[in-house]
């Protein structure tokens, strides 16, 4: 589990269009980490519309918003298309974001423990030190919270 002061730990994942980003990519200026369950599920479909709502306003902050799930880039594509969802998702297919980020808990799924992604999110500030560090987020009204955080630094 990652903490505020924490350096942020880099990143290298492929987008819905298969584009890769780095965290390098986005040093200089605060960036917004939103770690997801899956693509097309009530919660992760709230959050992640949210986030594409406030794009601009996150923007005019100098600041960046990428989602990150395990799911893959076809997938992310649809689910983009689907809700018409701005902001970037990540697919991170094999977990190695995920376990650097601390986002990976044991759950029971139908009688059986399956490892799946506590939904979490980091703000990063310019110099790549990770300012906030929320886990398990409440989807609704999360991303107004996160842009006021933000705001703040």
């Amino acid at each position: 589990m990652l903490n505020e002061g924490d350096n942020a730990p880099d990143f290298e994942l492929p987008d819905a269009d298969m584009a890769i980003a780095r965290l390098a990519d986005y040093s200089g200026k605060p960036l917004v980490l939103f770690f997801y369950v899956r693509d097309d599920t009530p919660g992760c479909t709230t959050e992640a519309i949210e986030f594409s709502d406030r794009e601009a306003r996150f923007t005019r902050l100098g600041c960046n918003v990428l989602g990150i799930s395990r799911d893959d880039c076809i997938r992310h594509g649809a689910f983009r298309e689907k809700h018409g969802i701005s902001v970037p998702l990540l697919a991170d297919k094999e977990g190695i974001a995920c376990r650097d980020y601390g986002v990976l808990v044991m759950r029971e799924v139908d009688g059986v423990q399956r490892e799946g992604v506590n939904r979490s999110t980091f703000i990063i500030d310019a110099a790549g030190v990770i300012r906030h560090a929320l886990y398990g987020v409440v989807p609704k009204g999360h991303a107004e919270e996160v842009f006021n955080l933000v705001k703040e630094l």
